[in-house]
């Protein structure tokens, strides 16, 4: 393809929601598979370090006291969340101002880059205090590039969608995402079960970070092919950009920002205690072997992945309060029966992750299209990116270190509380805020 024309992508009548369902065109089709495939090979390299969490954490910390060194590594987890919001306001107005296309190059090289960084750095007990100061600085960078990629690929496919079904565009951003987890788990899954320990803990888990750092450049590649769309361009060729879209988000758009970081709350916690935790979680508390609760994962994350663009559609039938009201009432009355019944059996733990998945459904099919209609499009990759970041470190980041800690503490019992107070702060965002299925889109 000849990446040096632009054909833009995304309906000229500025797809709203008002006007009956269109079909997707071949520029639209195209825009959907390469952004959708772009943020899944990058997803992978994040979602491996939370899967082989404890593996790092005898590589690269002191040998000793294993809670410690388990807690230092989630920490280093908890710590790339901080730089999200750094990348969330770089590269989310650089994406703004430079184009979807270029952000989202931006992002994927950067992960690809860190992950093979993680999967080459020398042990402990090699090279001493460098080694967990090498993991720290590339999960600094993969936070970087997390925090501008959610932003840039929202915009990019919401942009880029068909007239009535922009809820099932955006929703592919989140079948990336957990495409790029179901990836990682599967890849744990095979190195756990195929490799012995020692194998493991020697290479077995690099070699994982070397696969996902090869996927990365799969992504790299789809990324350059692909255009902008009409809704930059158009920005773009109308001087509507803005120097400073930071700024402009901020001072234009205060509610809309706000409401972002709300509507996010709820849903970063659930999601990276269900989808990207759990498994640890399980094999801490239960004592269930890990590659029963990664076997568990996959499962759920194939149905999950399967169900989201139809969560999607039904977004855009019934609009974006009732479904996404309908995830955190859920998780509000169900989470402290769900984490009861989790037990040292394949059955509870699967039973416990496909309900709690199945409930972020209504968050995940909507998460992108429900930010990118808060903002118009001279701001929209920074105003998706910031306060979703924002929420994310705080809420997101933080979710393994503190469920962990509430286990070493013999707090686990608490956890449910934790869980349905973020569940509610979002409940009151989601029915508070304006309906924006039928809202005009440019």
């Amino acid at each position: 393809m000849n990446t040096g024309s632009v054909t833009p992508v995304g309906s000229p009548q500025g797809n709203g929601g008002g006007s009956p369902p269109g079909k997707l065109s071949g520029a639209q089709r195209k825009a959907i598979v390469a952004g959708t495939i772009g943020n899944t090979v990058e997803w992978v390299d994040w979602a491996l370090y939370s899967i082989f969490a404890k593996i790092i954490a005898d590589e690269f910390f002191p040998k000793g006291d294993g809670a410690v060194a388990l807690l230092s590594t989630l920490a280093v987890f908890a710590v790339g969340f901080v730089m999200r919001p750094v990348g969330a306001a770089v590269l989310g107005a650089y994406a703004d101002r430079r184009g979807r296309k270029k952000g989202m190059t931006l992002t994927v090289a950067l992960m690809a880059g860190a992950g093979f960084a993680i999967a080459v750095t020398p042990s402990y007990e090699s090279i001493g205090v460098v080694s967990p100061l090498l993991l720290l600085v590339a999960r600094l960078v993969q936070g970087f590039s997390a925090g501008g990629e959610f932003g840039s690929s929202s915009a990019f496919l919401v942009e880029s969608a068909a007239r009535g079904r922009r809820a099932f565009a955006g929703s592919w951003q989140q079948v990336s995402v957990a495409g790029g987890v179901l990836i990682a788990s599967l890849l744990g899954t095979l190195t756990t079960s195929a490799l012995s320990d020692d194998a493991l803990h020697s290479w077995g888990w690099r070699v994982a970070f070397v696969f996902g750092g090869l996927l990365g450049l799969v992504g790299l590649w789809l990324r350059v092919s692909v255009e902008d769309t009409e809704s930059y361009t158009e920005a773009q060729g109308s001087g509507r950009t803005r120097t400073n879209p930071v700024k402009a988000m901020f001072v234009e758009h205060p509610a809309a920002t706000l409401r972002v970081a709300g509507i996010t709350v709820a849903g970063t916690l659930t999601y990276y205690i269900w989808v990207n935790y759990l498994p640890t979680y399980a094999n801490l508390t239960t004592g269930i072997p890990l590659r029963t609760a990664l076997l568990s994962q996959t499962l759920c994350l194939i149905v999950f992945v399967i169900a989201l663009p139809f969560a999607g559609l039904l977004s855009d039938r019934l609009g974006r309060k009732p479904t996404m009201a309908g995830f955190a009432g859920g998780f509000v009355v169900l989470a402290w029966p769900l984490l009861h019944l989790l037990g040292d059996s394949f059955l509870s733990l699967f039973l416990v992750q496909l309900v709690g998945m199945l409930l972020i459904l209504g968050y995940s099919a909507n998460c992108a299209v429900i930010m990118a209609e808060q903002f118009p499009p001279e701001v929209r990759a920074t105003g998706i990116a910031l306060p979703y970041a924002l929420a994310v470190a705080v809420f997101g980041g933080t979710a393994p270190y503190v469920t962990t800690w509430l286990h070493e503490s013999g707090h686990s019992d608490l956890l449910w509380i934790y869980v349905s107070a973020a569940a509610l702060i979002s409940l009151v965002v989601y029915l508070t805020m304006p309906e924006t299925k039928d809202k005009e889109f440019k």
